[in-house]
């Protein structure tokens, strides 16, 4: 009986290191929720976590009457397609195909567009696995920093919903361009970076679908040694400093990823003024 209870002991404490081992995976990886799933050790999948689990699975997508408030003419008619919600938070654009060229032969690239008035506008790639950044953002000296973008007046200690209202977020993930020499993939980036709400940014679960979700599927197709054209386009309303959502479109050479989506600037438990960025408590 007794070496059985020492048996049983020794057991648990290999899964007792285990976990502990897959936690400090998840906890490196959570710097931005860029890292995809396949980046963590299989430990995470044999005990039934996935890529949307912890904070990020917790984001509830906003209704489609919380969504549509940034809809207005002119926002349409920049994103130049057929509109259909989701039921999770994001819009399909265009009947999901996107306007990408991916039948190109070039080495990765990653470029910034500011628009006119000098706002972050578009995020243009093209993709493969070694632009892939599976390092944290401290590893590579890319880390925090006090910059904050135009509109970024946070709100936080919210209820009902994300604790705060905003991210720094970016047009082309960290995770997929960071491993680009001579692309500013920090967080203080002003072609690269705008205010976004912590849901449309962090959202990454298959009923959540902020740009988290939409980017985790070109980190899989990078993981799979796929090759992937990659466009973000923020699109704002007239003279707003703040955007009122990201046009996101993914196109692989091979055309097993293909997405056109629309995620909207909003939070289910804020309200938002897009000219100044100032947030209201629902």
């Amino acid at each position: 009986m007794k070496k059985k209870f020492q048996k049983l002991w020794r057991w648990l404490a290999v899964f007792a290191i285990l976990f502990t081992i897959a936690a400090g995976f998840q906890s490196q990886a959570k710097d931005t929720g860029e890292a995809s799933s396949n980046s963590f050790p299989n430990i995470f999948r044999q005990f039934g976590r996935s890529s949307s689990s912890g904070r990020f699975s917790s984001l509830p997508a906003p209704s489609e009457d919380q969504a549509k408030v940034v809809l207005t003419s002119n926002v349409k008619n920049q994103l130049n397609g057929s509109l259909e919600w989701n039921g999770h938070g994001a819009y399909i654009v265009n009947n999901n195909h996107p306007q990408l060229n991916a039948n190109i032969n070039s080495a990765p690239y990653a470029v910034n567009e500011e628009d006119n008035q000098g706002r972050a506008w578009r995020g243009d790639a093209w993709l493969n696995k070694t632009t892939r950044q599976y390092r944290n953002r401290e590893q590579t000296g890319n880390g925090a920093t006090n910059w904050r973008p135009a509109g970024f007046l946070q709100d936080t200690n919210l209820t009902n919903g994300p604790k705060h209202a905003y991210d720094r977020g970016h047009l082309l993930g960290y995770a997929l361009v960071g491993r680009i020499n001579g692309f500013d993939a920090s967080e203080s980036n002003p072609a690269n970076i705008a205010t976004q709400t912590a849901w449309a940014n962090e959202a990454r679960s298959s009923y959540s679908t902020g740009q988290n979700y939409y980017e985790g599927l070109v980190r899989k197709a990078l993981d799979q040694n796929k090759q992937v054209r990659y466009r973000v386009t923020d699109i704002y309303d007239g003279n707003n400093i703040v955007p009122a959502g990201a046009h996101i479109e993914a196109l692989s050479k091979d055309g097993s990823l293909s997405y056109n989506v629309f995620v909207p600037n909003v939070q289910n438990n804020i309200e938002i003024n897009y000219v100044n960025g100032k947030v209201t408590q629902r």
